[in-house]
This record gives C-alpha cells, sequence and structure tokens, in this order.
C-alpha cells in the first residue's frame, strides 16, 4: 500500500529501504509543536479568507490542541511510513476528526511548511543560546570582580609576556561572548520572515493572506519571493556559522582551563564534582567536561561544513536534500547549549590559587616591557634605545639568575649610567600592574570597574 497522503498515482508500495532513507520522523519530531502552531494560524487564515468554514478550521484545530496534548504527554505514535511530522501530525488528525483534516493543507505544501517550522524553532532556540550566553557573561563578571587584583602572568605564544590581572583575563572572554550574542541577536532580524503561504516553489491561485498568518505565528512579514520562501537555507547556514564561532570561543576557554588545572601551572581547581578519575591512576583527577567542551567545537564546525555542502550544489526551488539539514542543526544546537551549560558551571566553581599565579608572574621577566616604558619616560629615548637597554639587562639577570626586581642600581649602572636610584625605585611589580590605567588596560581598578559595569549591563 502506498501513503495515503501523496500515494494516488502509484500503483506499488514504497521499497522499505527507500521508505527508510526518506523518512525524517526519526528527528523532525521535535518541531511538532511548531507545525501545530503553523497549522492553527494557516488555518485560522483559510476560514478568514473564506476558503474553508469557520465550522471546520475550529474542528481542525481542537482536533490539533488534542494532538499537542498526546505528544506532550508521550502518548503519540510517530510512524516511519508517513515519512515526517506534517504527515504524522496530519493523518492522527484524520484519525481523530475525519476527512475535513484534509482541508488543512489547502493552499500550502510541505515545502513551506518545513520552511516555516525550522524558522519557528530557530528564534526559539536562538533566543534560549542568548539567554544561556547571558548566564556565562554574568559568572565570568562576577567571578572577575572577586579577582579584579589577583595578578597571572598574561602570554603570548603561550610563553610569558607581561603581568595582567585573573579578573582582566576573565573579562576579555565576556566580551567576546557578547559579540556571539550579538551576532545571534542580529540573526534574528533575518529569521523575522514566514515563509507560510509560499506553497510549493509558485505561491498559490487561492485567495489567502500571507500576512495574516505572519503576523499570526509572530513574524514581521511573509517572505517576498515564494521560490526563496521554499529553497533558501541561508538562516540555517547563519545559525550554523554563529553557533561554530561561539564553539571555537567556548573551546578557547575550554583549553586555557585545562591547561590552568594541569600540575604544571596549578594556577586554578575545580571541585570534585565537575572532574573526574582514571580506571587506572587512583590519583588522577581530570578536566573532561572543558575537554569535550573543547572537542565538540570540531562537531559543531562539521555541522557547518555539512550543510555548506549539502547546498553548494542545489538548483532552485525544493530537493529532497534539503532534508538533511536538520540533523546537523540539531546536533550543533545540542551540543552548543550543553557546552554553554557545563562551561557555566565550570566558571562558577573555578578557584584560582593566587600564590601561584603571582610567583608565575614574577617569572620570565614580564616586567620588561614596563621597564622599557619607564626608560623611555623617565630618560627621554626612543622606545627602540630602550628596548635594546632592556635587553641588555635581561640577559644580565638571566645569567646571574635574578628577577628583574632583584636588581639593585649598582646592576643597572653597570649596564647605562644614566639609570638612577628614582628610576630604580620605580621598578615595582605592585606599581606596574597597577600603572595600566590606560582605556582595556589590565589594572585592578579598570577591571574592578569594568566588572561591575559588565554586572549592571547584564542585570545581576
Amino acid at each position: 500500500m502506498t501513503n495515503k497522503m501523496w500515494g494516488g498515482r502509484f500503483s506499488s508500495k514504497t521499497d522499505t529501504l527507500i521508505e527508510k532513507i526518506n523518512a525524517s520522523i526519526k528527528f523532525d519530531y521535535r518541531l511538532a509543536m511548531h507545525d501545530i502552531d503553523g497549522s492553527i494560524a494557516h488555518v485560522n487564515m483559510l476560514a478568514d479568507c473564506s476558503i474553508i468554514k469557520k465550522k471546520e478550521a475550529k474542528q481542525i484545530i481542537l482536533g490539533l490542541e488534542e494532538i499537542r496534548k498526546e505528544i506532550l504527554e508521550d502518548k503519540f505514535e510517530y510512524k516511519i511510513e508517513l515519512e515526517d511530522i506534517h504527515m504524522n501530525i496530519e493523518s492522527r488528525l484524520t484519525e481523530i476528526i475525519g476527512p475535513v483534516a484534509g482541508k488543512m493543507h489547502t493552499a500550502r505544501s510541505r515545502n513551506d511548511q518545513i520552511a516555516t517550522d525550522v524558522r519557528l524553532y530557530l528564534n526559539e532556540t536562538i533566543n534560549e543560546i542568548i539567554v544561556l550566553i547571558k548566564d556565562l557573561q554574568k559568572d565570568l563578571s562576577q567571578k572577575a570582580l572577586s579577582n579584579f587584583d589577583t595578578i597571572m602572568p598574561g602570554y603570548t605564544h603561550l610563553q610569558i609576556a607581561q603581568p595582567i590581572t585573573f579578573g582582566h583575563h576573565l573579562l576579555s572572554y565576556v566580551e567576546l561572548f557578547n559579540r556571539d550574542k550579538l551576532r545571534f541577536l542580529d540573526s534574528l532580524e533575518r529569521l523575522d520572515e514566514c515563509p507560510l503561504g509560499a506553497a510549493a516553489l509558485a505561491g498559490t491561485s487561492y485567495p489567502i493572506d500571507r500576512f495574516l498568518s505572519s503576523k499570526t505565528l509572530g513574524f514581521s512579514k511573509p517572505m517576498a519571493n515564494s521560490l526563496d520562501a521554499v529553497s533558501s537555507r541561508d538562516m540555517l547556514l547563519e545559525t550554523l556559522s554563529n553557533l561554530s564561532i561561539l564553539s571555537v570561543n567556548l573551546s578557547r576557554l575550554a583549553e586555557e582551563i585545562i591547561l590552568w588545572v594541569s600540575s604544571e601551572f596549578n594556577f586554578v581547581c575545580l571541585s570534585d564534582n565537575l572532574t573526574t578519575g582514571s580506571s587506572i591512576m587512583p590519583q588522577k583527577r581530570n578536566p573532561d567536561g572543558a575537554e569535550l567542551i573543547r572537542s565538540k567545537a570540531g562537531r559543531v564546525i562539521g555541522s557547518l561544513n555539512t550543510l555548506f555542502i549539502v547546498l553548494k550544489g542545489l538548483p532552485l526551488a525544493y530537493s529532497k536534500d534539503l532534508q538533511e539539514d536538520k540533523e546537523p542543526l540539531f546536533d550543533a544546537i545540542d551540543s552548543v547549549n550543553l557546552s554553554l551549560k557545563v562551561m557555566t558551571i565550570i566558571i562558577k566553581d573555578i578557584q584560582p590559587n593566587k600564590d601561584i599565579m603571582l610567583q608565575a608572574a614574577k617569572k620570565g621577566f614580564a616586567i620588561a616591557t614596563d621597564i622599557a616604558d619607564i626608560l623611555v619616560q623617565e630618560l627621554n629615548i626612543p622606545f627602540r634605545e630602550s628596548h635594546k637597554i632592556v635587553g641588555s639587562i635581561v640577559a644580565y639577570a638571566e645569567k646571574r639568575n635574578k628577577n628583574l626586581e632583584e636588581l639593585d642600581i649598582a646592576d643597572y649602572k653597570e649596564l647605562d649610567q644614566r639609570i638612577t636610584i628614582d628610576l630604580v625605585n620605580k621598578i615595582s611589580f605592585d606599581t606596574i600592574i597597577h600603572n595600566k590605567l590606560s582605556f582595556g588596560g589590565t589594572s585592578p581598578q579598570n577591571v574592578n570597574k569594568e566588572a561591575k559595569k559588565w554586572l549592571k549591563r547584564l542585570n545581576v
């Protein structure tokens, strides 16, 4: 027996393998609520335009609400032979209210139906992601405020470069994730158009009101071109692109946490409930949460690449290839949602080992650049000349196994007679870190102010 929804011109049953590859119900079931919402809006519009009778619309809507209840109560039976969520719902509606259910599909196609469902889903999901990003920003800002004066080494090339504050480092991710948030917010504007009523590809001869159904569903307007409405998937590409960028940023923070908790760094510690053990090495405490956040970035980027490849050779309008858009989308969203939640509890829990951070910041001649700046200001010499002098000072200290703070006036005089005791007295680790007062700088004063500003901005 062929599929009752489209099998009128077919004389034999679909091969089981074709049926299997053709079915999407195993993943598009999660669009059920959006599909019901879209159908209710469409049916109300059909009734308002006198395309179907008001009592028929009421009958259909009552049936759809009964199906909604069945799904929410986990009593709805999904059938693979009905292919997708649309036909599963319509088939069940027919069982409940009879042939009048067939009028629900007047003036629409599964092509515009799925495009509408996905846009409704994306609008809901993106707003959820925005909230999760904001939650992470809050915890990063709070942790930064608690550590506005906690000194740690800043790195370039993973080599100690200059001292910074832990709070400053954390606030850099607040800024980074804020741009992720803004990208998602911006994408909502391009999602705010409704494909419903575009039908298969050419629109319809029924006197429908697409503006009415768009408004009912919360869209600002219908999509202006019926071909574009059913075949475009750039909104999925944009979402996956934004998810990929976000997952890369999460991965970078995860990598730093993995380094920081290692025995070699020992900058921070995590509670037992956020680490895991080894089946063979009883001493191990592994930061598996951070490691999996790092690895999921590859999975999300893979989802983006999958959709790029699916779309790159498709002519307009709809092709069944487009069914392959949803699994990578759903998987990427699930991965990022989980990663954001896990990263948030890690940041809330993480505790810096302040003394170890401070001692590490004093290694590697981290204040060399600041000494060069002091020489420029005090001796009125070009920075390049100062850079050369400090390079020789570093080499001198290295040979004697001393930190730059440990050198005295005699040491400096041996290298350059212009250096005075007043100048040497300014070479203080604490003074140097507090002097980073330029806008965006790492001074504790700046960090304290910025952390409070972010917490206020994030409505804490």
